[in-house]
């Protein structure tokens, strides 16, 4: 099983929240399609992976598939995310079918196949706003 580790609003999987959108093409190539999304962002989908960026350049969310996700010496198969982001983040919220950890700084639809989105810290706003 493919193992992603997280620290919380700095990266995932190997990659920092500090990578801009003109670094990513030079250390991955071209994405497969690249679009504007319904929150104003420009997606580059490169199929295992979709990075998120604000007009800026600033890296917002990260997603990828994620069969077991590692919290330091943690490691929490994507099976049993739900239950574990609801013991452990008092915070925890649902919006637009995800359910979103502050605490992890993570949004993932638990009854969907292992997509695990990694957000910025300045993004939890937004993700609080949807759907109210």
């Amino acid at each position: 099983m493919i193992a992603r580790p997280l620290t919380p609003f700095q990266a995932f999987d190997g990659i920092p929240f500090s990578l801009c959108a003109d670094e990513l093409i030079a250390d991955l190539g071209l994405p497969e399609h690249r679009q504007r999304n319904a929150a104003e962002l420009t997606e580059f989908d490169y199929g295992h992976s979709v990075f998120r960026f604000q007009d800026s350049g600033r890296l917002e969310e990260i997603t990828k598939r994620t069969p077991v996700l590692l919290l330091g010496t943690i490691a929490v198969p994507f099976a049993s995310l739900g239950s574990f982001v609801r013991a452990q983040d008092a915070g925890a919220f649902e919006r637009a079918g995800f359910l979103v950890s502050p605490r992890y700084g993570l949004a993932f639809v638990p009854d969907e196949p292992d997509w695990v989105t990694a957000l910025a810290r300045h993004c939890l706003p937004t993700w609080r706003a949807m759907d109210r």
